[in-house]
């Protein structure tokens, strides 16, 4: 009696305690990225829902139907070679079920590596998001300015990060605003957001990456585009210049707090390039020599 007022006691707390919880960011998208992937991720756990439920019905059906104490002690069940119609549902059915999730996935995955659509016409916000241990450095080269550990973004408005590491693999994530990418050494990838409501957004490395990789995060701030303009001219008039010896400091394993910079580190250590830049330059460098020659 004593065990099992304490298993009464200990189930009564643990649904109390979760009814405090936040929703999984996951499932709260606040960007067309992310409702994307929201909305594959609910479809699947809808149709993972629906097979484990009729797989159930069936077992409780053929326990129920052919249960022992039904039959005379004499029975003998009959001689069955196979039946193809059953064998088509079993196998068949999965197959359906896989092609289904695989065509939506695919158009998912353009989706989501692309500008969103609704913001396709629009001018997208280029910053670059370098990575080191273990911190994250942002830099806007439009606004020529740079921040360390978080963002201030405008909403409506696509942003495409350039993602690339100093240190090791790390994992570019903002679980309400998309999916995550990695920023690799010597590698430049590109990931397209966007935020649709003004907010508060959590980001982080989803990558382990050493003893740091918990507090390896960053705030994400999403303002109208006249709030952000305004951000912007304040870090102009008041943040300090950015300078090579700072940011080398900068680059030194450890955790820092956030900070605001005039200028960006990327005027005097470049971030990488695409194969596909590199090639068009060694073409360009080719044909000038030629035409020298010439």
């Amino acid at each position: 009696m004593k065990n099992r007022w304490i298993k009464l006691i200990g189930f009564f707390t643990i649904v109390t305690m979760l009814t405090g919880c936040d929703p999984l960011l996951v499932l709260d998208p606040k960007g067309p990225q992310a409702e994307v992937q929201a909305k594959d991720i609910m479809l699947s756990i809808g149709i993972m829902s629906f097979i484990v439920l009729i797989v159930f019905v069936i077992l409780a059906y053929m326990l129920f139907k052919y249960r022992a104490s039904k039959q005379s002690p004499d029975y003998k069940p009959p001689y069955i070679e196979g039946s193809t119609l059953v064998e088509v549902i079993c196998v068949g059915i999965p197959v359906l079920i896989v092609i289904y999730l695989s065509v939506v996935s695919v158009d998912s995955n353009y989706k989501v590596e692309s500008t969103p659509e609704k913001y396709e016409h629009e001018e997208p916000l280029i910053i670059y998001a370098a990575t080191s241990n273990w911190k994250w450095h942002f830099s806007y080269p439009e606004e020529n300015i740079e921040t360390v550990n978080y963002l201030y973004i405008p909403v409506e408005r696509p942003i495409e990060f350039k993602l690339y590491s100093y240190g090791p693999i790390t994992s570019f994530w903002i679980p309400q605003l998309g999916g995550q990418k990695y920023a690799m050494a010597d590698m430049l990838n590109t990931l397209h957001l966007a935020a649709d409501y003004p907010g508060e957004y959590m980001g982080r490395n989803a990558n382990f990456n050493g003893k740091g990789f918990t507090e390896n995060t960053f705030n994400v701030t999403a303002v109208h585009q006249d709030e952000y303009d305004e951000w912007v001219n304040d870090v102009k008039d008041t943040a300090e210049t950015l300078t090579e010896e700072k940011f080398d400091t900068l680059l030194e394993p450890g955790h820092v707090g956030q900070s605001t910079f005039n200028g960006t580190h990327l005027m005097f250590l470049p971030p990488p390039v695409h194969v596909g830049e590199e090639v068009e330059a060694a073409i360009s460098e080719d044909d000038e020599s030629q035409q020298n020659k010439n």
